[in-house]
């Protein structure tokens, strides 16, 4: 069986829809796609509305939008395609590679997140792979924005969400803290929840690993028995 990969590569080029506000740097991307092998521009846009006009008219494999356009966003580009392709293979450049500009490329639904300041043959990789996985999303300071998002999540726990973080490092179980803590043990399950939430973790484990590696949890010493 021939695989989507192999459409893509070999039996025909990967149909790239650019959409910049900037006709230079429109042309400097479509130049780079010209040199590579497998890619062609079959059209171009600097706004919201004729990237969407574009996109009905073309039908492109993948879509490379600016973040910043005269009458939105690309994130508007990219929340619009999404729901009427789940398999588009979406491209985000932007000039702001902070923290929430990456998560929220990542929940409009992008494959990739490439700064402007990267060199062409970046945002050429990022729409292979948005060819390939477009619903797998690629970012270079993904990894470092999650653990920031964490870190700055878990240092907002709550008083007694510390109480109840030590009291599960030490080993208590639900009633065991409920008892500990003279709460009920549903207050005790909510509290646990919401520290599983802030910790981005799914268990007791996940939950003190990343409560050590941020450092709640490294200068507090477990409860003696």
């Amino acid at each position: 069986m021939t695989s989507s990969a192999a459409v893509g590569s070999e039996e025909r080029p990967i149909r790239v829809l650019l959409v910049d506000d900037h006709e230079l740097i429109r042309h400097g991307l479509a130049l780079a796609f010209h040199r590579e092998p497998g890619t062609e521009v079959v059209a171009q846009a600097g706004t919201v509305v004729s990237a969407l006009a574009a996109y009905d008219r073309v039908t492109p494999d993948v879509v490379v939008t600016d973040l910043q356009l005269p009458d939105g966003t690309g994130l508007d580009i990219i929340r619009s395609v999404r729901q009427r392709s789940p398999a588009i293979g979406l491209v985000l450049l932007t000039m702001h590679s902070g923290d929430d500009q990456i998560f929220a490329a990542m929940e409009a639904g992008a494959s990739a997140f490439v700064g402007k300041d990267a060199p062409s043959s970046e945002v050429v990789k990022a729409t292979r792979h948005a060819m390939v996985s477009p619903r797998t999303f690629l970012c270079a300071g993904l990894a470092q924005a999650m653990m920031r998002r964490v870190s700055g999540e878990s240092t907002r726990l709550s008083g007694r969400e510390h109480e109840v973080l030590l009291l599960l490092a030490d080993g208590d179980g639900t009633a065991a803290i409920a008892k500990q803590l003279h709460m009920s043990e549903s207050t005790a399950k909510s509290h646990i929840a919401k520290i599983y939430q802030k910790l981005g973790a799914s268990n007791r484990a996940q939950a003190l690993v990343t409560a050590m590696r941020i450092g709640l949890l490294s200068s507090v010493q477990p409860t003696q028995r």
